[in-house]
């Protein structure tokens, strides 16, 4: 099985927490029908030993109420503080025992063979998978323990998402500064024609974002590559953009800046030199797909404020 964009390995952690973000991941890829079909069998809480169910009886919540909160929005950080809230906080010494136990089912356990069994199945070399995160992360294409728990929380980019005239650019240098990570504006990187079409008032397709998306991840991969962490500014309109910017839920978190059309018609009406035209705005706000697993922040509010609560809630220092 290829490695599926938006499903993150077993072993990526929410908080002090492994297995949760798959969870979450399932749950979204399956409401937009994007989860293959055979995965469907392994959702929810139907066995007890579904990783699923394991993880929602540590947490305390029904698998049903789960799916209902994570699809209602939100990133996972904000999904976690429901947990706890709703069900059993768990504290530092649970947490690290159950990211032993999960990380070793299938290590000389009941599921040992069950694990030889599918190495085999898979046409993998005997021994490639000790355990069954290990497994996974074959299967769908990952070093086996690539991502172990013990490491450092994986996230290494922000991006601040929204239309034009929400705040992108001065709340991600604002953020940036804060942090002391990189910052990219993806305006810098559109290509003359974009511009050019822009400030025409001709609204950006598909076929003009792509080449644009790309050269923003590009530039970001780059900096992460040499351990760089940065802030990224840009659009991210549809859930497909999204995906072509930052696939991988386990090293970027999305925040979602929202304010009214009026709100943002008067601040872009306030600019000058800017590309952007209202019947342009109209299009960006038609085409917006609210994201399912962003933090989403109202930009009526002072940008130290936003920086304040993006820090607070995604727990970063």
């Amino acid at each position: 099985m290829p490695q599926i964009t938006g499903l993150r390995s077993p072993h990526a952690r929410v908080g002090r927490i492994v297995c949760l973000g798959r969870t979450l991941d399932k749950i979204r890829l399956d409401s937009r029908g994007a989860l293959p079909p055979e995965y469907k069998a392994n959702l929810g809480e139907a066995r007890p030993a579904l990783f699923d169910g394991r993880c929602c009886r540590f947490l305390g919540v029904p698998y049903g109420d789960l799916r209902a909160r994570t699809l209602s929005g939100g990133c996972d950080e904000e999904i976690l503080s429901w947990a706890h809230e709703r069900g059993t906080a768990r504290g530092d010494e649970e947490c690290a025992i159950w990211n032993r136990y999960m990380t070793k089912l299938g290590w000389r356990d009941d599921r040992s063979d069950l694990v030889r069994e599918r190495v085999a199945e898979y046409g993998l070399s005997p021994g490639a998978a000790q355990t069954m995160f290990e497994l996974i992360d074959l299967d769908e294409g990952r070093p086996a323990g690539a991502t172990r728990s013990w490491e450092a929380p994986p996230v290494s980019m922000v991006i601040l998402m929204g239309v034009s005239g929400c705040g992108k650019t001065t709340v991600g240098r604002a953020l940036s500064v804060a942090l002391g990570w990189d910052f990219i504006d993806a305006d810098d990187l559109h290509s003359p024609g974009n511009v050019a079409k822009m400030a025409a008032g001709v609204s950006l397709g598909d076929a003009d974002r792509a080449p644009w998306l790309a050269r923003v991840r590009a530039e970001a991969e780059a900096r992460t590559a040499r351990g760089a962490r940065v802030v990224v500014a840009c659009s991210a309109l549809t859930e497909a953009y999204r995906a072509a910017l930052a696939p991988d839920p386990a090293s970027r978190r999305f925040v979602h800046l929202r304010g009214d059309f009026a709100l943002i018609a008067g601040r872009l009406a306030g600019r000058s030199g800017h590309f952007m035209k209202e019947a342009m705005l109209r299009s960006q706000c038609d085409t917006l797909e609210e994201p399912l697993d962003a933090l989403t922040i109202a930009i009526g509010q002072a940008p130290e404020t936003i920086v304040g609560r993006i820090r607070d809630v995604l727990g970063l220092p």
